[in-house]
């Protein structure tokens, strides 16, 4: 009976693996497909791809030359909107960065050329 359930153990991990295998694939094909680059991330997978449609979408509406302010607001409306207050949005193809950031609220991506800083901080009423 233990070995039973310990072949089953064994197949469940196996299983799992294969699965979490396909997912990251999966994930690796729709980044190549947007031609994005995970720089540094603790953000959920569905809102790190709604960071990448946003900024993909908007950087295929504009003209030849970036907008970088123009991105940079697109996602802050976009996540503002979404997910409520507080995010902040850096976008360049330079820029150096030091930011105090909440858990799960952090996204450091580039995107063709461009690179974007992503990231919520925590709002706290002001007491008067």
């Amino acid at each position: 009976m233990e070995r039973a359930e310990e072949e089953l153990e064994r197949r469940s991990k196996f299983l799992n693996n294969l699965i979490q295998k396909k997912k990251a694939n999966e994930q690796q094909e729709q980044h190549d497909c947007l031609n994005v680059r995970v720089r540094a991330s603790d953000m959920p997978t569905a809102l790190q791809n709604r960071a990448f449609r946003c900024a993909r979408d908007n950087l295929d509406s504009m003209p030849a030359k970036l907008d970088s302010k123009r991105l940079a607001l697109a996602l802050k409306k976009e996540f503002d909107s979404a997910y409520g207050p507080a995010w902040h949005c850096i976008v360049g193809t330079s820029f150096g960065s030091y930011v105090t950031h909440s858990l799960g609220g952090f996204l450091y991506f580039s995107i063709d050329k461009i690179y974007v800083l992503l990231f919520k901080t925590a709002v706290e009423p002001l007491d008067h």
